[in-house]
């Protein structure tokens, strides 16, 4: 008995968390009761975030489809629309490079008119081969670009004045270069080489539409899986922390904006090819287009942040409803009534999602720092 009695005294005694507080010691199945129902409503909020917009351009597809079934589902009108709109994709994708950093490049559309009249004037008044004429317009919309950020990040001019007035200057620059009249070529007309830059079709599509998605992929692989991605983000979302960290906000800032301004030059070269006559005023029609097809971005795929993903799903839904409307015989001012309305929704969208992924991020925060000590392991005890 005493052995016994001197044996129960060493054997350690292993007592649970839920023994301690008189709970019982049945197996907790996670995701049942009230925290099965959050997760199901945080869910299908994900969900309808992430993927909302892309169904709603879906939807209104088919709507428009079974309200103009002989002209909208056909393939020359998807032929139109890919073609039409691979100049405002483009635009939009640029313009969305410094809004990752919380900067507004509001030069793109003065920078568009300026790129497709400089190429205009090389090629046809001063004679130059096109490709040297191309690589001259997209390197000199990458130094506008600079000359951009070095005001914002080094002259520390707010990205609204800054871009405006240098946009105001690449006007100016229009107007100097074109004489506020239209250059034309002769009647030997522009290299058939670079008008097939626009004109020509791969795998039955519009040449264009594979450039819009090979600067979305580039622009994808750039922010999502490469660290100047992400150092962007860090920057648009807290700059101070970024500098905390030891990230050059400057030089990145700078990068954000060569980069709008080159996909501006690339832009200005395809405008060109399709234009075939330098137009001084043509630049500024699509500057709301762009900047609706940003913002509006920035609700899908990744709800919350400007994304190329969601750029690109932004643009098409732009892109059908405009179509759409044009079809059923929608007034000319419907145009800019549609523009309108949706850049207006877009920011309001977008401020929603930001300030919705901010709360469920704190809400997170909370969550892990007021875990019950339950959820540690249970502990030995020596008698």
């Amino acid at each position: 008995m005493a052995t016994e009695t001197e044996s129960s005294r060493h054997t350690p005694r292993r007592t649970s968390a839920s023994s301690r507080t008189g709970a019982t010691d049945e197996p907790r199945t996670p995701g049942t009761g009230k925290n099965k129902s959050h997760g199901g409503g945080r869910l299908r909020g994900h969900l309808l975030g992430t993927y909302g917009l892309l169904t709603l351009t879906v939807l209104l597809f088919l709507a428009f489809s079974l309200a103009l079934p002989d002209t909208f589902p056909t393939l020359d009108n998807a032929s139109s629309i890919l073609s039409n709109q691979s100049i405002p994709a483009m635009l939009a994708l640029g313009a969305m490079i410094p809004i990752v950093t919380g900067r507004f490049d509001l030069s793109v559309g003065y920078g568009l008119g300026f790129a497709h009249v400089l190429a205009m004037q090389l090629i046809v008044n001063n004679g130059w081969p096109w490709p040297a004429a191309c690589l001259v317009v997209i390197v000199g919309g990458g130094l506008i670009g600079v000359f951009n950020g070095l005001l914002v990040e080094f002259a520390k001019i707010d990205s609204f004045i800054a871009t405006l007035g240098t946009g105001s200057v690449l006007y100016a620059g229009t107007g100097w270069i074109t004489d506020g009249a239209r250059i034309v070529p002769g009647s030997h007309g522009l290299p058939p080489a670079f008008t097939d830059l626009y004109d020509s079709k791969f795998l039955g599509l519009p040449v264009p539409a594979f450039y819009v998605l090979g600067l979305a992929v580039i622009l994808w692989l750039l922010l999502e899986r490469l660290p100047l991605g992400r150092y962007l983000y860090v920057i648009g979302s807290n700059a101070r922390a970024a500098d905390l960290v030891g990230i050059p906000t400057r030089r990145y800032g700078i990068y954000a904006f060569a980069g709008s301004g080159l996909v501006v030059g690339c832009a200005g070269v395809l405008l060109a090819a399709q234009q075939q006559i330098g137009n001084p005023s043509v630049g500024m029609d699509y500057l709301l287009p762009a900047f609706v097809g940003a913002l509006l971005g920035s609700t899908a795929i990744k709800p919350g942040r400007a994304n190329a993903a969601g750029t690109v799903v932004a643009v098409a839904i732009l892109a059908i409803g405009l179509a759409g409307i044009q079809q059923l015989g929608a007034e000319f001012w419907a145009t800019s009534l549609f523009n309108g309305g949706t850049l207006l929704l877009a920011v309001g969208l977008a401020g929603y999602s930001a300030r919705r992924r901010l709360r469920a991020g704190a809400t997170a925060t909370r969550r892990s720092l007021s875990e019950p000590a339950s959820s540690t392991p249970p502990t030995t005890e020596q008698a």
